[in-house]
């Protein structure tokens, strides 16, 4: 799941870092110890002058943190969801 072919809608190209879609996009890359359910929930957060990104998936459940330094910490909710033929990281008020 998420091996295929990858975009972003104009809303998250311009509304979400780069360096942020790149750490979404590897956080799902690296799930290898739970089973991978094909839609994928960010919630973005400033906190302390970093960015918090917090990954959520509803089956199996799944949720895990992190923080990272960002000079443009956002808040918004991110959907990321795979439809086999490719994946497609928008916005929650795109979907």
């Amino acid at each position: 799941m998420f091996k295929n072919e990858r975009y972003v809608t104009c809303g998250v190209a311009a509304r979400i870092p780069l360096v942020t879609q790149l750490m979404m996009w590897a956080m799902i890359d690296d799930l290898k110890t739970v089973e991978v359910d094909s839609f994928q929930v960010f919630f973005l957060s400033p906190a302390n002058g970093k960015q918090k990104i917090t990954q959520a998936q509803e089956v199996p459940e799944f949720r895990r943190e992190l923080s990272v330094d960002c000079e443009e910490p956002v808040a918004e909710k991110v959907y990321v969801i795979d439809s086999i033929e490719y994946s497609t990281m928008l916005l929650a008020e795109e979907y």
